[in-house]
């Protein structure tokens, strides 16, 4: 069930994003388009963060790569049904595999910044 299809248009809830997000589907003040809708768990902290820059900026501590030995790790979150991905699974679609949601493909340019 896409988030239209939902009473209201409601967003389930799911594991928390931390940094400046700017509404509950984990876009943030960095990346704010109708397809920034990922959140990243990032391998340093095990927490959510829509982006390097929300991660460098609250965090408190340098990030890491994910290695590419725990790719199977449900470590992507998709911000419009808040299905969690494998990163392996996410690096090879361009929608969410739950819900259809379309992901941005740009931010396959900033894939290194978060897996080995």
């Amino acid at each position: 069930m896409t988030r239209s299809e939902r009473p209201g248009g409601a967003v389930p809830a799911g594991p928390p994003v931390h940094g400046p997000t700017i509404d509950d589907h984990t876009r943030c003040i960095h990346y704010g388009t109708e397809l920034d809708i990922v959140a990243i768990k990032f391998f340093c902290c095990g927490r959510y963060y829509p982006c390097h820059l929300c991660h460098a900026e609250t965090a408190g501590h340098p990030s890491a790569q994910w290695p590419r030995t725990q790719w199977e790790a449900r470590a992507i979150l998709c911000g419009d049904c808040k299905a969690e991905i494998s990163i392996a699974d996410y690096l090879e679609v361009t929608a969410c595999p739950a819900c259809g949601a379309a992901f941005n493909e740009g931010c396959r340019l900033h894939s290194h910044l978060y897996f080995e």
